[in-house]
């Protein structure tokens, strides 16, 4: 299968490679997307046998796209990109010739030719000799299709899709439209009572000959089967402008075409009414070609990834980095439509506003890295997302935890958004109601009944511990602790001295997990006595265990990340502290894959004499799993959380402790990076960061703006108040 080579260009969007990540579980899809976008388009070729066996029905499998199999059954219209489970990926558009197939299993096809880049998506479908074209502006998918002579046809399946839920309604409204809704939901089979529609218009740029709409019942096997002569058989509704509505159902728009031609279709995408998709479509794209709305989201894009600028280094490496802030800059995304209004949590009524109300929190992962990019680089978008969580909290009662399109699945442990709101307050970004989120906070934090987010808390507050009635009680703990040291710190900063206390001393509750001998944290039972039998590899590759959610003994060892120094002392000091954390990777416990020990080659940087194993370590690890190829991330991307550890890495700063305002400094890839600063927020144009090499050896010495720094950390402050970072090597 052929990939998109990109040339050397000038521009960051030029670099953009949308297929890194399309292969080895990475979840990301190569089609067109805007920034922050609502609406994306990717090829669906993850249905049907001949894609065995990263087929959807035959494994969990959370993508559109899979850049290894060979077999397209359409294009869908909504979807989410790294994500570990199957959502969305619905609303199929799929272009044929000759007489209409409706089964996509018949109508798939091979395809050849493919070309990603930012906003932009180009195949050919070999059955039909067909080519198709795709881009999208932030609410409204664009799909161009080039058919030969003879009769033609567009197919939209509503049927099909990656989500678990099913129902759907469709409706031609005249020869160049047709509107509609698909309910989704049940994200990683969590509360399908909470599924919800997303609304549809499709406009057509040429009138259909012919049109019509189709619907496949269920298949029925008693005496009343003999009469059905319809019974689990597609039915043909041609030329009608009926509402159809089912699971299996789907509309088409014929075409008879004496020479080449092309059909443009528009469709915008909504989740709170029809109309609200059909006004995106028209105040979005209007009249505009296709060609016009692809340079616009291609300008937003660039406009986007310049903030940050990279000089140095190969074309591939610009190609990682560019993908990778490209990928971080697609969820959370846009909920809101072009008048404002967006489905409040619970669905009871429509709320409005004027800013940007983002959805999907994949909050788990993103707490750790990603967040803080924002506030750094993008500290608009971030408050916005800020906000966004509080309007949650109003809507709900609680800060968010996996938050997806105004549903709250609870997904995954902890309780992360107390962590990115005290670090986005924390970094000076502070244009939103800090006491509600305090409030919000102390809630997460001290009701011990009812509590979605902090399941266990009983128990965490009289024991220090969750115990092995709860689910992954260690790691739980350890999450717990981190969200309790954020509060102690935004106590701190808005002067509420005994509650800063209060959570300092709860932050540090893991150490009661922290077993001497082995030097290992491990779960105990209700009784307080150590959980047996207790194997600490137990928990890799995502096996179940007792004590660890998502990892094992190993890959949790080390995430505390607020209490480095305390950790050092119970290991035994410094030398048994590094002795500990190199085992790890020497004995291939470290998972680059998840998220628990992904700051792990940082803290190396914590042991005097030893930080040059955190710039190996971290080089390293940079070219081992950071690829310019389909396979190209360790494995899912979580919602731009493994890219936006890459991009911190070659930049040479990581925010090693969320919640603190602080980063730790290691040797950046580039020669030099320049990142803009928002003035809205930050006082200076840009931060440079640069990278003096006498040699290729360990660095021997930091500067800020010519003063030498005395540590591998600098603060937030200082960084982007000062003018150059410069990396100074043997």
């Amino acid at each position: 299968m052929l990939f998109f080579n990109i040339c050397w260009a000038q521009q960051p969007a030029d670099f953009v490679n949308p297929f890194i990540g399309t292969s080895n579980f990475g979840a990301t899809f190569p089609g067109p997307i805007a920034p922050r976008g609502m609406a994306s388009i990717s090829p669906f070729n993850v249905s049907g046998p001949q894609n065995r066996p990263l087929e959807k029905d035959s494994q969990w499998l959370s993508n559109p796209y899979v850049n290894e199999n060979t077999f397209l059954t359409g294009f869908s219209q909504v979807n989410l990109s790294g994500v570990g489970c199957p959502e969305l990926g619905v609303i199929l558009l799929m272009p044929t010739t000759g007489e209409v197939e409706v089964d996509h299993l018949k109508y798939g096809s091979t395809y050849s030719n493919e070309v990603a880049k930012a906003a932009y998506y180009s195949v050919n479908i070999d059955k039909y000799k067909v080519k198709g074209e795709f881009t999208a502006s932030k609410r409204v998918g664009v799909n161009k299709f080039t058919f030969p002579k003879g009769k033609s046809n567009i197919l939209l399946n509503l049927g099909v899709g990656l989500t678990n839920e099913e129902g759907a309604m469709v409706k031609v409204v005249s020869a160049t439209e047709i509107e509609g809704m698909r309910s989704v939901g049940s994200f990683c089979y969590n509360s399908p009572e909470d599924a919800y529609p997303v609304y549809f218009v499709a406009k057509f740029s040429k009138p259909a000959d012919n049109f019509g709409v189709w619907k496949k019942p269920a298949k029925y096997n008693g005496v009343e089967s003999q009469w059905m002569g319809y019974n689990g058989k597609a039915r043909m509704m041609e030329n009608t402008i009926k509402t159809v509505v089912g699971d299996s159902i789907g509309s088409y728009f014929t075409y008879k075409f004496d020479k080449e031609e092309i059909v443009e279709v528009k469709i915008g995408i909504s989740y709170v009414s029809i109309e609200n998709a059909r006004e995106n479509l028209e105040k979005e794209t209007g009249t505009k070609s296709f060609d016009a709305i692809y340079k616009e989201t291609y300008n937003e894009w660039n406009k986007e990834l310049s903030k940050i600028t990279v000089e140095g280094d190969s074309k591939d490496d610009k190609t990682i980095f560019y993908t990778a802030l490209y990928h971080t800059l697609i969820h959370p995304n846009t909920l809101n439509d072009f008048n404002g209004e967006f489905p409040e949590i619970k669905r009871s009524k429509i709320g409005k506003t004027t800013a940007t109300r983002y959805t999907v929190f994949s909050l788990w992962d993103t707490y750790r890295n990603l967040h803080q990019l924002m506030s750094f680089v993008y500290p608009k978008q971030q408050s916005d997302m800020v906000t966004s969580m509080l309007e949650m909290y109003d809507e709900n009662g609680w800060l968010p935890k996996w938050e997806l399109n105004s549903t709250e699945t609870f997904t995954m442990v902890g309780d992360p958004a107390s962590i990115v709101i005290a670090d986005t307050y924390l970094k000076g970004i502070r244009d939103f109601d800090v006491d509600k989120a305090y409030q919000a906070m102390l809630k997460g934090a001290d009701q011990i009944k009812n509590n979605p987010l902090r399941p266990g808390l009983k128990d965490y507050i009289e024991k220090g511990y969750l115990t092995t009635e709860n689910k992954g009680p260690v790691s739980t703990t350890q999450e717990y602790n981190i969200s309790d040291y954020s509060i102690s710190l935004l106590a701190d900063a808005l002067g509420k001295k005994a509650d800063s206390k209060r959570f300092k001393e709860r932050s540090l509750s893991y150490r009661k997990l922290f077993d001497k001998n082995l030097k290992l944290l491990r779960p105990r039972t209700a009784d307080g006595k150590w959980y047996e039998p207790f194997d600490p590899a137990s928990g890799a590759n995502f096996e179940e265990n007792v004590g660890f959610i998502e990892g094992n003994a190993w890959q949790y060892n080390f995430m505390v990340p607020h209490d480095i120094k305390g950790l050092k002392k119970l290991m035994g000091g410094e030398k048994a502290f590094s002795n500990q954390l190199q085992k790890i990777f020497d004995s291939k416990q470290f998972d680059m894959a998840n998220e628990p020990d992904i700051a792990n080659p940082y803290l190396f940087n914590y042991v005097k004499g030893e930080e040059y194993k955190a710039q190996e370590m971290v080089k390293k690890l940079v070219r081992e799993y950071f690829k310019n190829e389909p396979k190209g991330l360790p494995g899912n991307d979580d919602t731009g959380t493994m890219s936006a550890w890459l991009v911190y890495s070659m930049m040479g700063i990581y925010p090693v402790s969320p919640g603190d305002p602080i980063y730790t400094i290691t040797t950046p890839i580039f020669d030099r990076i320049t990142i803009k600063l928002d003035p809205q927020y930050y006082k200076k144009e840009s931060i440079v960061i640069e990278k003096e090499v006498n040699s290729d050896g360990k660095i021997k010495a930091i500067q800020l703006d010519g003063i030498t720094l005395n540590s591998y950390f600098i603060s937030h402050e200082d960084l982007v108040n000062g003018k150059i970072l410069k990396v100074i090597q043997n």
